[in-house]
Parts: structure tokens; sequence; C-alpha cells
């Protein structure tokens, strides 16, 4: 076995847990994204030494290219967290046009269990577990491969004496470690690997199971459990009971009624899985086939919570599809928020419910239940990463990136959880910062391109684009925005992304100055959605640019025409956006700062506004007076 490895670096008044993958200063968290936690990792292991951009790039960021941009903004970010001034460093040191040195005294501490593998909590386990083989390839229970390992890893997490990794990040670790355990356990950080299999004979299933060392391949413990097929759920128990009393931590097991045990129906909960994994993928062709799965596993099992919370879900996706219009669907968000109530209604401890509920709260405005049901959601199961995103998707400032930070410790590769990190820092005119959460995101995104990933993201090279356009870069944004463009368009955001980024190439050829380029990219922006104010606004002012003042004013006309569509649709903050844009182009820069404190006056949710800092329309403004004070106002909200 491998000697211990340092598990915590203490520096000043700060601490790095390397096994729970988290920065402290004083026994506070710091929220810092996983790249720069790696960055400084990688600074801690090698205390008072020169290490050299190169090294840094093949560390950090081993599979993808990025700019010395990248590193510089990964810096900048510790360092702020830190309070490190550059010009007189007390931890960070630049060594001109060579490398880093990191320069406070450190001292690292060990834990108890040697090995890479060890876990931050003494006497407690880190533990993976796999898709379960299906031996014979029997394509009529190959679903169990999932259903198995899913239902598996969420009954030994409820047992005192193991941590269990999410199997989001079990599948894609996999992956990346070709299928070698000790690769799985480097970079998960744990111990045991849970490896099983199943196979079915007419009626009956046989399922096994062994606990694996992930260092020395050594079997811990062994299970197996025959029965009939429709017995899969007492199978599953015996599994989970045989390993648990096997690794010692079956004292305190705490049955939950929100696992797929709450169905007897094996059919119902076959159609659950599929509707599931359908909607991981965030295909819109996927949704409609998703809905009917979960219609039908409600029709088997009236109680089968999960399967209403799958139904909120799948509802949800298809009024997200017409968010960008100016008048949503509204009766489907409704409708999701029906069906969620209805789950809550039948397992009330059944933390996906209350934090989906969370999630469709947040789209209806209504924030601070929103945080509330995510609140419970994160005490109900605190160590799972998508209750902690559905808690920052719903708070804002410190909170939201504080929630944030261990989403990204529990899943690293949610590229989405980088563009709401964005969010907050974009709202505090804080670009830079922005710009690394959406380099590091982006580059996970693009990983996960080349295949079928659970929770793929859209939008962060829109978003780039448009932070590099706000500070002037024309030919970077453009390449940002081509690059959302060429990101498919399958995912069940691509179209509104789509929309987004024509609009960012045309901001970028108004600012180059290519006036019917832009008209161009804004009239392919309309094609996705014809009233959308801010593209018919671009429009308006590529005509004006190009000397077609009949034509302006039709799109400006039709721009007042969607605006006044937002606000009978209860968009008002939307709609007051929208008409400081229309009063920026039509060159009224005093009302366009009246209408943009307005909007931070009557802010429907706490991150309205959030994207002022960087909107091409507004650039105008920049230089008027009141600006500044709205930047201030805006930042002030998103502490």
């Amino acid at each position: 076995m491998k000697p211990a490895e340092p598990r915590t670096y203490r520096f000043g008044p700060f601490a790095l847990d390397c096994g729970a993958f988290r920065l402290t200063k004083e026994g506070e968290p710091v929220a810092l994204s996983p790249k720069v936690l790696d960055l400084l990792r990688y600074l801690l292991d090698r205390p008072a030494t020169l290490v050299t951009k190169e090294d840094l790039f093949r560390a950090i960021w081993p599979d993808v290219i990025v700019t010395d941009n990248a590193l510089t903004q990964a810096v900048s970010e510790l360092r702020q967290a830190l309070g490190d001034d550059p010009s007189k460093p007390a931890y960070v040191q630049t060594v001109a046009r060579r490398g880093y040195r990191f320069i406070a005294p450190v001292s690292a501490h060990t834990a108890a269990v040697g090995g890479p593998s060890a876990a931050p909590e003494p006497g407690v386990r880190a533990s993976a577990v796999l898709d379960f083989t299906n031996v014979n390839a029997d394509p009529e229970v190959d679903w169990l491969s999932t259903g198995i390992a899913e239902t598996v890893t969420n009954d030994l997490r409820t047992l005192r004496g193991l941590r269990v990794i999410d199997r989001v990040r079990v599948v894609e670790s996999m992956r990346r470690a070709g299928g070698a355990l000790a690769r799985l356990g480097e970079d998960l950080g744990v111990e045991l690997a849970i490896v099983g299999s199943f196979q079915r004979s007419g009626d009956r299933l046989r399922i096994m199971a062994r606990a694996v060392h992930v260092v020395t391949g050594e079997v811990v413990a062994d299970a197996k459990a025959d029965g009939d097929v429709a017995a899969v759920f007492e199978l599953q128990d015996r599994i989970v009971e045989q390993m648990a009393a096997s690794i010692g931590a079956h004292a305190g097991v705490r049955r939950r009624g929100s696992s797929a045990h709450e169905t007897s129906s094996l059919e119902a909960y076959r159609r659950f899985t599929q509707g599931r994994v359908r909607l991981e993928a965030l295909d819109a062709a996927s949704v409609p086939d998703a809905i009917a799965d979960f219609e039908a596993a409600i029709e088997l099992d009236a109680r089968y919570a999960l399967a209403h919370v799958g139904l909120a879900n799948a509802r949800f996706w298809q009024y997200e599809r017409s968010r960008a219009r100016n008048q949503p669907d509204g009766a489907l968000l409704a409708t999701s928020i029906g069906h969620v109530r209805r789950a809550i209604e039948l397992d009330r401890d059944l933390a996906e419910a209350h934090a989906t509920l969370a999630f469709l709260l947040v789209s209806a405005g209504r924030t601070s239940e929103a945080v509330d049901e995510a609140r419970r959601a994160v005490r109900l199961e605190p160590e799972y990463w998508g209750h902690h995103f559905r808690l920052a998707h719903a708070t804002w400032g410190d909170e939201r990136l504080a929630a944030l930070g261990r989403a990204m410790e529990l899943y690293p590769d949610f590229p989405f959880a980088h563009f709401e990190t964005a969010m907050v820092y974009i709202a505090r005119n804080a670009l830079e910062q922005a710009e690394s959460a959406l380099r590091e995101g982006a580059a996970v995104q693009d990983r996960q391109a080349d295949r079928r990933q659970r929770y793929p993201a859209k939008g962060l090279h829109w978003l780039l684009g448009l932070v590099r356009l706000s500070v002037g870069d024309v030919l970077e944004a453009g390449a940002e925005f081509q690059r959302e463009l060429d990101g498919g368009a399958s995912q069940l955001y691509a179209v509104e992304f789509a929309m987004n980024a024509c609009d960012g190439a045309g901001f970028a050829a108004l600012a180059a100055k290519r006036a019917a380029e832009a008209a161009k990219m804004f009239a392919r922006a309309l094609e996705h959605f014809p009233d959308h104010a801010r593209s018919l606004i671009g429009l308006a002012a590529a005509r004006w640019a190009s000397g077609d003042a009949s034509a302006a004013s039709a799109a400006m006309a039709h721009a007042r025409t969607g605006i006044e569509a937002l606000r009978r649709g209860g968009r008002r903050s939307e709609a007051t956006l929208a008409e400081a844009f229309a009063l920026t182009v039509e060159k009224r820069p005093a009302d366009a700062i009246a209408a943009l404190n307005r909007l931070l006056d009557e802010a429907e949710v706490p991150f309205t506004g959030w994207t002022i800092p960087v909107e091409p329309l507004l650039a105008p403004l920049r230089q008027v007076a009141g600006y500044k004070e709205v930047l201030t106002r805006l930042a002030e909200r998103a502490r």
C-alpha cells in the first residue's frame, strides 16, 4: 500500500482539506472553483518551489488547450480568495516570465488511513458503486444495470461508516479511468469500489456484488441474492444488507421511503428508471418519451412519489422550451409544480421533491419559498450535489457561490455550475473572475460534447463572448459566439442559446462597424424567436448604422410590441431591461438610466439585471452620469 499522503494543508488562517476538496478560513468555507482548488493543491504540494507555467498547464488542464489568460485568471481568483496582494504577496509570488511560487509556511497533516483512498472522516470508508454488468446482455432487463446501481448507491448512502460518491461522478470517472479501479480511486478519493453483475434465467434473477479495495485489488466483501425477477427489490435489499455487514457499516441503517422501494411494481420501477435516464441527457427530443414513461409508472402505482417528481421535471423541461418567448407557457409551469407537490404529499421527506420544487419556484418568481425548499432538501441529503446546485439556483451572492462550491466539490464535471458562478461575478462587475469561471466551465462542456453526457450544458461560450465583447475584444468574442452556434441543436436549451449567440455575433459585427453583417445575424436570431425584443432592438441599431431609417423604425416598433407582450406575460423585469435597451439605442441615456434604476427598484428575483455590465446594447451608457451608480447598486445586491 502507498504511504499516507497529506490530506490537509494549513497555512496562515487557511486549511485545504484534500479529502473534502474544500478550503476554509478559520473554519469558514471559502468559495473557489474546482480548477482553482486544483491550482492551490498543486502549489501547496511544492511549497517554496518555482512552479513553471508549463507544469501548471499539464497538471491543471491536462486534456485541454488553454491560453496564458486562463492561468492568469485562476491565479487572480486564488489571490482574491486569500486576500493576497500581488505587489506584496504573502502567499503566491509571481516569478516574471517563468511561473509562480507559494511562499507562506505550509504544514501538511495526514489521515489515519493510508493512501489516496483514505476518507476525510475517521472510520468512514469512501466508496463508489459501478453500473452492474448484464451478464447475458439480455435487452429486456438491461435497464437494471443502472437501476440496481442507483438503488444500491442510495441505500448504502444511508449507512453510518460509509461515504458513497454520487453516481454521476462515478460514471464520468470510469470513462476517464478506462475501467481501471486504481485510477478511479485516485480521481474520486475512494477506498472501495462496489462492482456487481446480474443474470436472468427465465423468471429467476441472480444479483452478485463485491466490494474491492481500489489500490490492492483485495475483495473485502461479497454479496449474492437469488429469487424471482419480480422480487428484485427484496434481492437488492439483501445485497445491501450483506455488503453493509461485511464492510462493518450496518449500524444505524435508515431505510428511506424515497428510494425505488416505495413501489412494489417492477414495471413501474422500470418505466421510472427509463424516464429518468432520458431526462438526464437534456435532449429535447427525449422529453415526450420520458413523460410517457413517468405517466405509465404513475398509472401502475399512483403513490410512486419519485415518478411524480420525474413527471414534474419532464413537464418543466417542456416549459423551459418556451421560456424565451415573450409569453411562455405558464400552464406547463403550474402543472409541473402541481406534480411535485403531489410527490411531497406522498413522501414529505423526499429530498428530491423539495429540491425540484425549489427549482420550479424560482421560475415562478417565488424565490423565498424556493430557498426554504432547497435548504430542506440539503438538510435531508447533504451529500447530494444536485440539492446544493438547486439551493444555489434559488439564492444569490455569497450564498450562491458557497452552494455552487459545494456542488462542484461533489460533482466537478457539471459545467452549468460555472455559468451560475459567473452570473454572480458579472453582477459584481468582477469580469476577470467571471471569465475564469466561464473558461473552466466551457472546457468541461467541450470535453463532454463528443459523448452522451448526463446533464450537459449550453450557453457558456455565449456568455464568455459577451464578457470578451464588453472589454473590447471583438475578435475573440466573435469566436466564442461561433463556438456556441457550433455546439449542436438537440439539447434542451440549444435553440435559446443559438438565438443569444446570433445576437452576440450581431453585436460584435456592430462593434466592428459591419452593419450589414450585424443585420443578417439579428435576422437569423429572429428566425428562432420572431418577437424577441433584444434581437429586434439590435436589428434596429444595425439598420440605423447602415442608414436605413425606415427599416430601423419598423424594427423598433416591433420591439416595442414585444416589450408590451413581456409585460402582459408578467415578465416586468425583462420588459424594463428591454426598454432600457431601446432608450439607449434611441439616444435617450437619461431615460435609459432611469429605467435601469426602476428595474432594480422593482426586481422580481434577487438576480434581476445580472447581465447589465456585459449587455452590448448598454455599452453607450458606460460614460454616462448615473451608470456607475447602477453598477454599484447591482453589485451590492450580489454580495
